[in-house]
């Protein structure tokens, strides 16, 4: 979607994958149609659209005859627009359709957001620290933290003890609260900055059960044994009391992740 571009006026999507992270395919229907930026807005949605650090999950949006590739997702308020590919007619308002993910590129995401909130529990917890930054890719991922510094041996204890959480099997739960009752939570925000925008009257919470609570609107999978493993291959200094931790997954589905 282009900053200079309105999109059609189209209704509220409901976000499958905020609830059921695990489906890969589900039917829908066409609710509205951008033909300038050739994306479409549909009914309910398992494309989880670009934000909190987590990129935008690829697809194949199939109808009657004829099928798109979903090439990404952004949500604009309460819709989320799929971005197709290819040339030609795009699908019309009503249309019935399937939409699919990639769910080898949407799995390693969920792994390693998984691990993203293992490895932020374990250190505010053992620290007191928070969160000042994050970005995940499939391959690897990074985490900025208040704090003053992160010396090897420092590093390799943050490695271990969040490895042994993973190793813990940790379920993983996720509800949606009235924004009120959300917010009694002690330590719901583990960010330095409340990104929670104001107006929104509920709110999604991810537990690590016994380790993480956090107000979160991504994907994780269901328990942390998923993740497998991190790896911690570097650290970064950006700022007095801003410290950066890059990792890879390791050991999850048999193989270490490539470094990308």
């Amino acid at each position: 979607m282009t900053d200079s571009h309105t999109a059609p006026d189209a209704p509220a999507t409901d976000l499958i994958y905020h609830v059921d992270a695990y489906a890969r395919s589900i039917e829908a229907r066409v609710v509205a149609v951008d033909a300038e930026n050739r994306s479409v807005a549909l009914d309910r949605t398992i494309v989880y659209a670009a934000g909190g650090g987590q990129p935008n999950d690829t697809g194949r949006l199939d109808g009657p005859g004829e099928s798109w590739p979903i090439e990404s997702a952004k949500k604009q308020g309460a819709v989320v627009w799929h971005r197709l590919g290819g040339e030609g007619s795009l699908p019309a308002v009503g249309e019935a359709v399937t939409v699919s993910i990639d769910w080898a590129h949407r799995y390693r995401l969920m792994r390693i957001h998984t691990a993203l909130h293992v490895l932020c529990g374990t250190i505010f917890r053992d620290y007191g620290a928070l969160v000042t930054g994050g970005n995940m890719g499939p391959d690897k991922a990074r985490m900025d933290f208040e704090m003053e510094q992160f010396t090897p041996e420092l590093v390799s204890q943050i490695e271990r003890v969040a490895n042994e959480e993973i190793a813990a099997g940790r379920e993983t739960r996720v509800k949606i609260l009235p924004r009120e009752e959300a917010f009694q939570i002690p330590d719901l925000i583990r960010t330095k900055i409340n990104l929670l925008p104001e107006g929104i009257d509920e709110i999604r919470t991810v537990e690590i059960v016994g380790l993480d609570l956090q107000a979160d609107g991504g994907t994780h999978v269901a328990n942390t044994r998923e993740c497998g493993g991190i790896k911690i291959i570097g650290t970064r200094s950006k700022g007095k009391s801003n410290k950066r931790l890059e990792l890879i997954l390791i050991n999850g589905e048999g193989d270490e992740l490539p470094a990308g």
